[in-house]
C-alpha cells in the first residue's frame, strides 16, 4: 500500500488545493536552468508536476521594472514564482506583481548560499534572521490576495545547530501564518564554499527533516537535496513527507525524472509521452520563439539531457550543441538530432493507487 494520491476532479478541488498537491512532486528554482523555456519543455513530461521559476529578486522587480523575467506560458500551469529579497514593503509589492502575473504560488528564498544574494542580505543568510524571515512572509501573505506563500529554507547555515536552529525557524514560518515549506537538507557554509559546493560538500541530513515534519504536522513539508530518482522520491513520501523536491537530476535527466512522475507520484492514468514524443512536441513552440526574434540555443540547450542513458544521447547533444549556434538554425537542427536516437517502443508505466 502507498499514498500515491488518485487523480481528483479539478472541479472538486480549491486552486490552493491543486498547487499542494502538485507539490508532491516539484522541480527546483535553479539559477540560470529554470527559465520559461526549460519549464515549458518540463511540463510536456509531467502535466502533474509543480515547476519553479528561477530565483527572481524583489529589488529587480519594484526598483528594476524587470518585469519580463515573469513572463511564462499559460501551459506551465501548476508554477511558481521565487523571490529574493529581505525587505518587507519590497517583497509585498513584488508579490503584487507576480500575483496579478497569475502564478500559482510565491516562493521565498531563504536557501540560496551565493555571494550575490548574501551581499543584498538575503537568501541562506536569512536562516539567521527568523523574526525578519517571517515580517516578510507576513508582509507577501497581505499582498497575495489569497494565493499561497511558502518558503524554501536550508538546515542551517554556517556554525548554526540544525536541530536547535530549523524547529525554531519553522515556528517563526508558522506563526507568520505560513503552512507550507521547503527544506534543503543541507546546512549551508556562506564563508569558505562556493554555491557549487555548498550543493555538495555539506553532509544530507534527511532525517532531520522528516523529524521535522513529525513536529509540525500541521504544515505541508518538502525535502529537497540529494534526491535524484523517482523511486527516491516515492520513498520519502511513503515515509510520511508531504512533498519531494527534485534539482539537478530534473534538469540533467529529465526524461528518467518527470516522464514516469504522473503515473508514479500522483497516480494519473493514461500514457506517458515517449523522448521522442516530447522532442516533436518541443518543435511548435520553437518555431514561435524564433519567429519572435528569439535563439535556437535559448531552447535547445534544456534539451540536452532528453535521451541521458540511451543510445544515441551523445550524437543527440553533439548535433544540437554544435548546430544551435549556427546562422539560421531551426526548428530542423532537432529533427536532424532526433534521427540520431533509436525509437524504441512505448512502454506504459504502472499507476501507483493509493
Amino acid at each position: 500500500m502507498t499514498n500515491a494520491s488518485p487523480p481528483v476532479a479539478a472541479e472538486a478541488i480549491t486552486a490552493a488545493d491543486a498547487v499542494r498537491r502538485a507539490a508532491r512532486l516539484s522541480v527546483a528554482p535553479m539559477m540560470d536552468w529554470t527559465d520559461r523555456h526549460c519549464r515549458y519543455f518540463h511540463r510536456l513530461m509531467s502535466r502533474e508536476a509543480l515547476l519553479y521559476t528561477e530565483m527572481v529578486t524583489a529589488p529587480a522587480l519594484v526598483r528594476g521594472g524587470a518585469g519580463h523575467l515573469l513572463d511564462f506560458s499559460p501551459e506551465e500551469h501548476p508554477v511558481a514564482v521565487q523571490l529574493g529579497g529581505s525587505d518587507p514593503e519590497e517583497l509585498a509589492e513584488a508579490t503584487r506583481l507576480c500575483v496579478a502575473r497569475g502564478y500559482d504560488e510565491v516562493n521565498l528564498n531563504v536557501g540560496c548560499p551565493s555571494d550575490r544574494v548574501q551581499s543584498g542580505a538575503f537568501g541562506a543568510v536569512l536562516m539567521k534572521s527568523p523574526a525578519l524571515v517571517a515580517e516578510c512572509l507576513a508582509a507577501m501573505q497581505d499582498a497575495a490576495g489569497g494565493v499561497e506563500v511558502t518558503v524554501k529554507c536550508r538546515i542551517g547555515v554556517d556554525d548554526q545547530e540544525p536541530e536547535e536552529v530549523l524547529p525554531a525557524f519553522l515556528e517563526a514560518v508558522r506563526g507568520a501564518g505560513v503552512r507550507r515549506a521547503t527544506i534543503h537538507a543541507r546546512k549551508a557554509w556562506l564563508e569558505g564554499l562556493s554555491p557549487k559546493q555548498n550543493r555538495d560538500v555539506p553532509p544530507l541530513d534527511h532525517p532531520l527533516v522528516h523529524r521535522m515534519k513529525a513536529a509540525f504536522a500541521d504544515m505541508h513539508l518538502s525535502i529537497n537535496g540529494g534526491i535524484a530518482t523517482l523511486e527516491a522520491a516515492r520513498a520519502h513520501l511513503e515515509a510520511g513527507m508531504d512533498g519531494v523536491m527534485i534539482g539537478r537530476a530534473a534538469y540533467h535527466s529529465p526524461a528518467a525524472v518527470l516522464l514516469g512522475a504522473d503515473a508514479e507520484i500522483f497516480g494519473a492514468p493514461g500514457p506517458s509521452p515517449s523522448e521522442h514524443d516530447v522532442a516533436r512536441a518541443m518543435l511548435p513552440y520553437i518555431e514561435a520563439h524564433l519567429a519572435g526574434g528569439g535563439r535556437l540555443g535559448d531552447v535547445t540547450r534544456h534539451m540536452l539531457g532528453l535521451f541521458a542513458g540511451r543510445p544515441g544521447a551523445r550524437a543527440w547533444r553533439r548535433v544540437l550543441s554544435e548546430g544551435a549556434a549556427r546562422p539560421g538554425a531551426g526548428p530542423e537542427l532537432v529533427l536532424d538530432a532526433l534521427a540520431q536516437v533509436p525509437e524504441e517502443p512505448m512502454v506504459q508505466p504502472q499507476v501507483r493507487e493509493a
